[in-house]
C-alpha cells in the first residue's frame, strides 16, 4: 500500500467527515427523537406548530456553532414543507424559540436568503420563498433535500445531472493529463480498493469523491469545474442504489481502473465510456438514467 494510501485510511478512522454511508441516515434530524423540550422555552403564537416541531428533533449541529445550527434547522424545517411557502418568520419569535440572540437570527437569516430560502421587504417581513426561487446546487439545501421528504427526486436528479456532467469531463480530461494529476487518480483508485478489501465504507468515500472531482478540475472547463461541487455533494448524500459509486464493489473498482488507465492513454472515448458504465453499473439504474419524458 501506498504511503498516501496509509495516510489517507488512518485519517478517515480517526476523522468524522459528516458523509452519509448506508445505515447513517437516521443521524440526520429527520427522525423524531424523544419529546424532551427544555423547561421555560417560550411557545409559538397561534395555531401554527410547524416551527415548535423542531424542538423535538435532535440537534445537527455537527460540529456548528449556535449560527450554523440555526440555519440548520431552519434550513431543513423549510425544504422539508414543515415551513411552507410566505410562511412569515418572526425573528423575535425565532429568537425566544431558539434561546439565541438577534445577532445569531439575523445572520442565520441573511444565509438563509443568500440560499433563496427566505427574503426580507421593508413593512412585508421575512417570509419563506418558493421552491422555485431556491438555489438547488447549494451543497446545503442538496443535503437538506436528499435527507427530508423529497430524497429520492433529490437522488434521482443529482444522479441524472451527473450522467450530463461525467462522461463529457472524462472525455475532455483525456486531453489534459499531467503526470501528478494521473498519479493522484491512480493514488485514489489504489486507496478504494485496500479500503474495499478492509470494509473501509468512509475511506472508500472519500477517495471516490476526490477521484471525480480532480477528474472534473482536469478537464480544463471552468464552467464544468464550477460544477465539481455537485458531484461530490452527490457522492456524500448516497443513500440508495443509484449509480455504481453508491457502495464499494468489485463493479465499481474496476470501472474507476478503467477511467483512470483511459485518461493516462489520453483516449477520450474510452474515458468518457468507462464512465457511463460506472454510472449505470447498478441494476436498479434503469429507473435513473434520462429518458424522453411525457408531457
Amino acid at each position: 500500500m501506498s504511503t498516501l494510501a496509509h495516510t489517507m485510511m488512518t485519517a478517515a478512522r480517526s476523522a468524522d467527515s459528516g458523509l452519509a454511508s448506508p445505515g447513517e441516515l437516521d443521524r440526520y434530524p429527520y427522525a423524531e427523537a424523544p419529546a424532551v423540550d427544555r423547561v421555560g422555552i417560550p411557545a409559538w403564537d397561534g395555531g401554527d406548530s410547524e416551527l415548535g416541531r423542531v424542538g423535538r428533533r435532535a440537534a445537527g449541529s455537527r460540529g456548528r456553532g449556535l449560527h450554523g445550527q440555526l440555519v440548520q434547522q431552519l434550513g431543513q424545517m423549510i425544504v422539508s414543507g414543515d415551513l411552507g411557502a410566505d410562511r412569515p418568520l418572526v425573528p423575535e419569535e425565532i429568537g425566544q424559540r431558539f434561546e439565541v440572540s438577534r445577532t445569531v437570527v439575523r445572520e442565520s437569516l441573511r444565509v438563509l436568503e443568500a440560499k433563496g430560502l427566505v427574503s426580507a421587504r421593508p413593512n412585508v417581513g421575512t417570509r419563506v420563498r418558493p421552491v422555485s426561487d431556491w438555489n438547488l446546487l447549494d451543497p446545503d439545501i442538496i443535503e437538506w433535500r436528499a435527507f427530508g421528504p423529497q430524497r429520492d427526486d433529490q437522488r434521482r436528479e443529482l444522479s441524472e445531472l451527473r450522467w450530463t456532467i461525467e462522461p463529457l469531463a472524462a472525455r475532455l480530461a483525456a486531453g489534459h493529463g499531467r503526470e501528478d494529476v494521473q498519479q493522484r487518480l491512480a493514488d485514489m483508485v489504489e486507496i478504494m480498493g485496500h479500503a474495499m478489501a478492509q470494509g473501509d465504507a468512509l475511506t472508500f468515500s472519500r477517495a471516490d469523491s476526490e477521484f471525480h472531482s480532480l477528474l472534473i478540475q482536469v478537464a480544463s472547463n471552468r464552467m464544468l469545474e464550477h460544477l465539481s461541487g455537485i458531484v461530490s455533494s452527490a457522492l456524500q448524500v448516497s443513500g440508495g442504489p443509484v449509480t455504481g459509486c453508491d457502495r464499494p464493489n468489485e463493479a465499481s473498482l474496476a470501472h474507476h481502473g478503467r477511467i483512470r488507465d483511459a485518461l493516462a492513454a489520453g483516449d477520450g472515448a474510452a474515458a468518457e465510456a468507462a464512465m457511463r458504465q460506472l454510472l449505470t453499473v447498478h441494476p436498479e439504474v434503469e429507473r435513473v438514467v434520462p429518458a424522453p419524458r411525457e408531457h
